[in-house]
């Protein structure tokens, strides 16, 4: 050993110390001694082989599915999470999604992609379903049983399965998939703790409620999607025609299948069994009838999630599958219906994927066979008479109910969304005791209601076909009064108002006949209210200025308002939206401090200043002023709003706006304020703003992120910018008097100079320092000739190629600059692509205006399709980055290389280490193999080359140019 140390001293991978850690180990492996007192020797051997085989046999394949499409993205992304080369801790992963979605099949696949790296497997399926008939300890035998190739295990209670599972199974790796799991009970009596198995263990479990795995605490999840249009085409048909070639008379009948189905896979399945070796009438008529009734099939898998509902939850699902999907803010809709806060509810259905929530925008969405199966229960209630269901939604039943008086106290909603003309006497709701929400958004209606039930807790009524509600309607439980597109005057709430003493949500948008906004002081619960766009409004009553539990009050593009509240006192206000209000021109006095407000939008109004009360806005985290015309400076009060984070001037290049009222709003600021210590982004476009802003601003805004400066007058950005430590930000777009850039922010990543027409390439120079992106995450568009020389590799063109080897895509080592001709017309817009082995991988969004020279880190390019985790063979693999480009303006198209003049590509050494550089060619090396091949064969063909120099030298030389020619 201690000659090969000396051999391989200087070997990079250190091979004499592997051998010798291989070699302790080997001696460190305990073996089997054999005494005569221990039996006969063949039953000793027996055992070893016994032993032996267990250990090193050959797990059996599962079957996946008849015929799987759409697996290799999710089994990738599961194994990822996985991680099975890692030994050094046991990792559990969750797989939910609605039923009849895949969770299964991609556990079965990657159960068989992995079950040779452990010593014990075991796959638990129908965990729900044999809990139920047989119990959880018979589960803990089958994985006892499985694991360790015992037959014969007994076990007497489940607390004796927990404990024997730890002590059998804690020094093994073994690989556990638990299928369709869904009471936290089974997941504590099989996988209790991850210290229950060996390090390296890994633990699959499918469900379709995500709740529990976050009360397992299974930190990696993937939820499984529905399939993609082509794989459910690809489904369908070989399940319906055992080919994947189908006559084109069918077409239609497919698409209408697979739209159906809407990418789940069971339904796919269903459809296809049921159609196998069917004509196309027989299609037809099929589908006509899955349309009008859910399958049995689907239906059982489906309503399993439903039934495991308590009976509030049920309830709420059917209101949103029938009557809410897509419903804005239907959180406070179903608060207001049920009383009391349903975001509890919402949860739980999400949790058990039966309908997605997107919080942002409060709405909810569902697969279309889940809404179908809500449908089919309600409609169950009374197959025949549709007045004696609790939900009305399909416009036929409506009118029929309507038309026929046909209303009963059965009925607790009714939603109709189509236009249809309803010819009634008005009187049908008469009878309908228990209606609680009323949502009409069309409909022509030959007469006023005569009635409205006073158990109605939320109204929305586009187009209420009167100017006064009924004479008894007593609406003491409303709760929201919406009334858009009123064609009429707004009801005479003066009257109404002292009955909706439980009324939060007052909305009158699009009321064109409107002009003004009556006493309002009766409505001390009202919380939101709204009146955008209505054009021929002019006044709101002082009152609206003195509701004390106010939170929203919206205003928006009512350009003819002139008259609003000179004085206002909104406690709870948290959003006050005045933009386009144009004809506005006097903010009001705030009498006491509001705390609550956060956001303030005053764009497009004619507002001249604001007033010093503003201040009492001590909440205020984002003020939007842009497009403000007639303000001719910036307020001085925003240097005193303690809060404030993003604040938003642009004054529209206004030639009112002369430069001395300007630095009079300035100084203003800067001598009657503390610094702005918490404004983050900030941006005064179209200011008039000189090179005297700059050391200012720095005394003002200190702790600023991000500073949008276009369209002003100064002419460069100075030596003390360099002291906004916090930027990263900075925009200077259309900016036509700057022409030199002597200091930058040290922790600038992203910049912008587009149509900086005095801006030189010289004047740039500090912008294409190396330090300045080596630290990769920038994307800077300026003016510029040339692409910098320490980018490795650069080519003519609008694309440049290279080669990796790995399983992962580099994106976060590479740095691209595109430099275009100097003859810009406008602005380009940039979507940069990748492509690897001829695939695309990688597509950009449309987010960059660019100029002459675009310089971005690839990992920060806003992704519209990608798939970074995609796994690649350990080879070298060829990648090429191009680009799109298009009119940033009009949208046009315009060819790239058309308007291409090189594009430049870098390494980023800081984000990767010295490996993963060798792992990167921007050479062909299948080329370079063959080139040392040759060479190589030159010298066993040549071996007088010594004294043929001149033969050589020509070889070479043609082998090389061969070489070149093909790697560029």
């Amino acid at each position: 050993m201690a000659k090969h140390e000396n051999r391989y001293k200087d070997h990079m991978n250190n091979k004499v110390d592997k051998w010798k850690k291989a070699l302790k180990e080997v001696a460190n492996l305990s073996g089997y001694h054999f005494k005569h007192r221990n039996g006969y020797e063949h039953v000793f051997i027996g055992n070893i082989v016994n032993n032996i085989s267990k250990r090193i046999r050959r797990h059996s394949i599962l079957l996946v599915a008849d015929h799987p499409v759409g697996l290799e993205s999710p089994v990738s992304e599961v194994a990822s999470l996985l991680d099975v080369n890692s030994c050094a801790e046991v990792r559990m992963v969750g797989i939910h999604g609605i039923g009849g979605i895949g969770k299964t099949t991609v556990a079965t696949a990657v159960y068989n992609l992995i079950a040779d790296h452990f010593e014990g497997v075991c796959f638990l399926e129908n965990v729900r379903e044999n809990s139920n008939r047989h119990g959880l300890v018979h589960l803990q035998t089958i994985l006892l049983s499985e694991i360790l190739g015992e037959k014969d295990i007994k076990l007497t209670s489940s607390k004796q399965g927990v404990f024997e599972i730890q002590k059998r199974l804690c020094q093994k790796k073994v690989l556990l998939v638990l299928d369709d799991v869904d009471e936290h009970e089974q997941l504590k009596a099989i996988a209790g703790m991850p210290d229950w198995f060996g390090l390296g263990s890994r633990v699959i479990i499918t469900t379709r409620d995500k709740h529990l795995l976050i009360l397992h605490e299974v930190e990696r999840t993937y939820e499984v999607q529905g399939l993609k249009e082509k794989e459910s085409f690809d489904l369908l048909t070989w399940k319906a025609f055992k080919t994947a070639s189908v006559s084109p008379e069918y077409q239609n009948v497919l698409n209408r299948a697979v739209t159906y189905a809407s990418g789940l896979p069971l339904a796919l399945e269903v459809i296809g069994s049921n159609l196998f070796r069917k004509d196309l009438q027989q299609w037809e008529s099929a589908l006509d009838q899955y349309e009008k009734v859910l399958d049995n099939k689907i239906r059982k898998i489906l309503q399993v999630s439903f039934d495991a509902l308590e009976k509030e939850e049920q309830s709420v699902f059917l209101d949103i599958a029938c009557c809410f999907i897509g419903y804005e803010s239907i959180e406070n809709l179903l608060q207001a219906h049920y009383g009391c806060c349903m975001q509890y509810h919402i949860g739980v259905l999400g949790e058990k994927s039966l309908i997605r929530i997107d919080w942002c925008n409060n709405r909810v969405t569902m697969h279309d066979l889940i809404v179908d199966m809500g449908k089919e229960i309600v409609l169950e209630e009374s197959p025949k008479i549709p007045g004696k269901r609790s939900r009305l939604w399909f416009y036929k039943d409506i009118v029929k109910v309507f038309e026929d008086n046909q209303g009963t106290s059965a009925i607790e909603i009714i939603y109709l969304e189509r236009d249809v003309e309803v010819k009634w006497d008005g009187t049908t709701f008469k009878d309908m005791k228990n209606l609680k929400t009323l949502v009409i958004k069309n409909g022509c209606f030959s007469e006023s209601p005569k009635h409205l039930p006073n158990s109605l807790r939320v109204l929305e009524w586009w187009k209420y076909p009167s100017k006064y509600f009924p004479h008894d309607f007593q609406p003491k439980e409303l709760s929201i009064l919406k009334l858009p597109h009123n064609i009429y005057m707004s009801p005479k709430l003066d009257i109404l108002s002292k009955k909706l003493v439980s009324l939060k949500v007052l909305n009158f948008d699009y009321c064109n006949s409107l002009n003004e906004i009556v006493d309002v002081s009766n409505l001390q619960t009202l919380q939101e209210f709204s009146f955008r766009r209505c054009k021929n409004l002019v006044t709101v009553h002082s009152s609206v200025g003195f509701l004390p539990k106010l939170k929203i009050l919206n205003a928006e593009y009512c350009c003819k308002l002139r008259s609003f509240p000179p004085t206002i006192n909104l406690p709870s206000l948290e959003k006050l939206l005045l933009s386009h209000c144009s004809s506005l021109e006097n903010f009001p006095e705030i009498l006491e401090e509001t705390k609550n407000l956060e956001v303030l939008y005053l764009d497009g109004t004619g507002i001249k200043d604001l007033p010093c009360s503003f201040r009492n806005f001590s909440g205020l985290f984002w003020l939007g002023m842009r497009g403000n015309y007639k303000m001719c400076k910036i307020p001085c009060v925003i240097g005193m709003m303690p809060r404030l984070s993003r604040c938003e001037i642009d004054g529209g290049g206004n030639k009112g706006r002369v430069l001395g009222k300007q630095e009079e709003g300035i100084h203003g600021i800067h001598t009657n304020s503390l610094p702005s210590l918490n404004l983050k982004d900030l941006s005064l476009m179209n200011s008039n703003l000189s090179d005297e802003f700059f050391p200012l601003a720095l005394a003002w805004f200190p702790n600023v992120a991000s500073l949008k400066l276009s369209g002003n007058n100064f002419t460069v950005l100075p030596e003390c910018i360099r002291k906004f430590q916090f930027i990263i930000s900075l925009n200077v777009d259309h900016s036509k008097y700057l022409r030199e850039i002597i200091g930058i922010p040290p922790n600038l990543k992203e910049f912008s100079a587009v149509n900086c027409k005095s801006l030189s390439p010289t004047g740039t120079s500090v912008l294409l320092n190396q330090k300045l992106h080596e630290g990769g995450g920038t994307k800077f568009v300026m003016p510029g000739g040339r692409i910098p020389r320490w980018f490795e590799k650069r080519s003519r063109g609008a694309s440049i190629s290279f080669w990796f080897r790995g399983t992962i895509f580099p994106h976060h080592a590479l740095c691209i600059a595109i430099l275009l001709t100097d003859d810009l017309p406008s602005p380009i817009g940039v979507r940069p692509m990748v492509s690897i082995n001829g695939y695309q991988f990688l597509r950009g969004k449309w987010d960059t205006a660019m100029d002459q020279l675009f310089i971005l880190d690839l990992s920060e390019t806003n992704v519209y399709r990608c798939n970074v985790t995609q796994r690649f063979e350990k080879k070298w693999n060829h990648a090429e980055v191009s680009y799109e480009t298009l009119d940033y303006y009009t949208h046009g198209e315009v060819s790239s290389e058309s308007i291409a003049k090189e594009i430049g590509m870098h390494l980023l050494k800081q984000k990767i280490s010295g490996s993963i550089i060798e792992d990167i060619r921007f050479t062909d090396p299948y080329k370079m193999t063959q080139l040392i091949i040759m060479m190589m064969i030159l010298s066993i063909a040549l071996p007088n080359h010594k004294k043929q120099p001149l033969l050589l030298e020509t070889c070479v030389g043609l082998w090389t140019l061969l070489f070149l020619t093909h790697t560029h």
